[in-house]
């Protein structure tokens, strides 16, 4: 079920095309002089640094002013203020694909501008005319029954050969639990024994958006019958083949489940629906729920002091990563979950976990390309999207900006 060699990757590059915008002469007369755009990042950086070399040679501190993040940026050309100006973290990722501007280690500028949040405002989001046709763009992406199928083929049938070059084992694409020295396998593993305890003796067990299947059947090595539902090929076929003793795998939209399970549980899939699907998913819940019954969800949030901001345009990973994506504002979807009879239980947070998955993938995803393990057919551009999508989320939770949670849903009634 992998996919051809050829172009492999390229459905998401093609479908980022909507959202590249290089700055043109318009944008180049109306943007404020480079020295005010430095000035106010410089001003809004109440704690951390960072120490840039200019295009004409000289070097700037920025920030400086309290303890926090520190990093260097080499700006290599005027251009890539003038695309993060315009077009936000968009324009920054296609200022560095274009080197115009580089860093020895990009992390922890991303989780400066993350930790910054609030006093840059809309200093790293796009602008004016690109942010609304970032958000019209990623309007296009938004997850009907046909987008999500979309969606999701663009990303999760990249190609399993692709992921099991940097995946650990288990073949778990979300975040571990208490990384440590025993390694992500291990991490991998205490994540999926948190959730089955949440959940119980549970002899039912509906799994929303189960990947490679690994959850699932440790699931049912423990005595739960699973269905398990999915709309990627690739992860089905992979699933099936190594986890199909006693789970049933099937391709499915949530939307259309129907069933009554003792429990559900769902890990870091809410993220892939876009906002205006947020109450139809808390209806699923409810729906196949028993009552009694109990939801172990795993779900990765953005601080509901910069959602607003957040959700008003589009960013780099919507464009590039997850079209039709969107983080969860906590509060909104904790007063959805208990508008609906599921009372909200033993919420845990644990986005620094999240850093060291994505620092433990970035690891094995490098040692997998130097070492030619990854499938033929990724091109050196895609790759450097990869490394670049990795390194940009460790730097948003290493932020506190964004973070991660397992959270427990009871379904009131008798």
């Amino acid at each position: 079920m992998d996919m051809p060699t050829s172009s492999r990757g390229g459905g998401l590059l093609a479908g980022a095309r909507r959202f590249a915008r290089k700055p043109g002469l318009f944008a180049r007369l109306v943007a404020p002089g480079f020295g005010k755009i430095l000035d106010r990042i410089d001003a809004a950086l109440v704690r951390g640094t960072i120490h840039a070399r200019l295009p004409d040679g000289t070097t700037r501190t920025l920030g400086g002013r309290a303890p926090g993040f520190e990093c260097t940026v080499d700006l290599r050309s005027w251009t890539a203020l003038l695309r993060l100006a315009t077009n936000g973290s968009i324009g920054w990722y296609q200022a560095w694909e274009a080197g115009e501007w580089a860093s020895p280690d990009p992390v922890p500028l991303f989780a400066l501008f993350m930790a910054n949040g609030e006093e840059l405002g809309d200093t790293g989001r796009a602008r004016g005319p690109f942010r609304l046709a970032a958000r019209f763009a990623h309007w296009l992406n938004r997850n009907t029954p046909a987008g999500a199928q979309k969606n999701i083929a663009a990303h999760y049938d990249l190609g399993n050969d692709f992921y099991a070059a940097w995946l650990d084992p288990t073949m778990s694409y979300s975040s571990a639990l208490e990384v440590g020295e025993d390694g992500l396998e291990a991490a991998q593993r205490r994540k999926w024994a948190a959730l089955a305890t949440r959940i119980g003796d549970a002899e039912t067990v509906l799994e929303i958006g189960c990947g490679w299947g690994g959850l699932a059947g440790d699931l049912a090595a423990r005595g739960s019958r699973v269905t398990a539902i999915s709309l990627s090929d690739a992860q089905l076929a992979w699933a099936r083949e190594r986890h199909g003793a006693g789970v049933e795998f099937r391709k499915q939209d949530y939307r259309d489940c129907s069933g009554q399970f003792d429990a559900i549980v769902s890990v870091e899939m809410v993220e892939a629906l876009g906002r205006e699907y947020w109450p139809t998913f808390m209806d699923c819940i409810a729906r196949n729920l028993k009552p009694g019954g109990r939801a172990a969800i795993q779900y990765i949030s953005m601080r509901d002091e910069l959602f607003e901001a957040y959700a008003q345009s589009a960013d780099f990973i919507q464009a590039y990563v997850f079209p039709g994506g969107l983080l969860i504002r906590t509060s909104e979807f904790r007063r959805l979950a208990e508008e609906r009879g599921l009372a909200w239980q033993d919420q845990r947070d644990f986005g620094l976990d999240y850093a060291a998955t994505l620092e433990a993938w970035r690891t094995r995803f490098d040692a997998a390309e130097a070492a030619g393990r990854l499938p033929a057919g990724f091109d050196e551009r895609f790759c450097n999207l990869w490394r670049y999508y990795l390194m940009y989320c460790e730097g948003g939770f290493r932020g506190g900006g964004i973070d991660v949670h397992q959270v427990t849903l009871v379904k009131q009634g008798e």
